[in-house]
Order: structure tokens, then sequence, then C-alpha cells
């Protein structure tokens, strides 16, 4: 019985470690911030494009899921929101709306529809670094939609 007292703490030991760098690793993934002078939302992480066999699927809000569309998926932001995706390497951005979920052992702040992977520049390489500005629940008026 004695034996079995140091292994049992040694394991609960290891477990509870796993549980710490998990969280930690976790938490570094995503960056959450706030923009003092506007009080947007800011988050950055890792975003990818989805794979061509999601094309006229169902997404998580119903609708149905085109490459040629600006959506994408995320688990950290309500489906419906509005949101300005900036790829940190080169600077372009696209206004793209929420309207799926991604796996829940994702470890990406977003998947983007092949339209604005191109948008964005960064289809080519599959993953890229991206800041994700909140814009909110209706849809931002454009400067292409204010001239029509």
């Amino acid at each position: 019985m004695k034996k079995k007292l140091p292994a049992l703490r040694l394991i609960a030991t290891l477990y509870f470690c796993m549980f710490l760098c998990c969280s930690a690793s976790a938490q570094s993934i995503i960056k959450d911030s706030k923009h003092k002078s506007s009080g947007k939302r800011v988050l950055y992480g890792t975003a990818s494009f989805y794979a061509n066999k999601f094309n006229g699927r169902q997404t998580a809000s119903g609708e149905i899921f085109s490459q040629n569309k600006l959506t994408c998926a995320c688990n950290v932001l309500p489906l419906g929101t509005w949101i300005k995706v900036t790829n940190v390497r080169n600077g372009r951005s696209a206004i793209v709306k929420v309207n799926d979920r991604l796996h829940p052992k994702m470890r990406r702040l977003v998947d983007l529809t092949k339209a604005t992977a191109i948008q964005l520049g960064y289809k080519s390489l599959g993953l890229v670094r991206v800041k994700v500005e909140v814009i909110g629940k209706s849809k931002p008026i454009t400067k292409n939609a204010a001239n029509n």
C-alpha cells in the first residue's frame, strides 16, 4: 500500500502539469484585446481556408456554404457577427460574416472561404497569421455599396 501512494501522487502531478500546459498553450493561440481608442474587440490568431468538400453544404447558421462568398467559421464569436480580417504579413483585409463553426478541437481562430483567402493573399500558403476586428451584428456599409 505504501508503494502505491507515491505512484498515485506522481500520476496526479503529471496530470496537473499537463492541464497547466494545455491551458497555457490554448491561451497563447488567440490573443484578445480591446483598442483603447475605439473600444473594438481585436483578436489575433491563425486563419485557414475551407476545403472544397464543404461547398454546397449547410453551415451552422443554416446558410448554404459557398467558396465564392466572404464568410468564415469561428468558435470564438457569435454567428452573424461581421468582422474585419487582416493578413498581418501583407496588411490586406476583408470584411466577412461569421456563419459557421470550426471543429471543437481546432486551434485556429477563423476558417475563411477561398474567395477571402485570395483577397487576403494567402491562398497558396494555406495558413496565415491574422488580426480580427469585431465590427458588429449589422452589415457594414462599404465604399462600393455606398456608390451603387
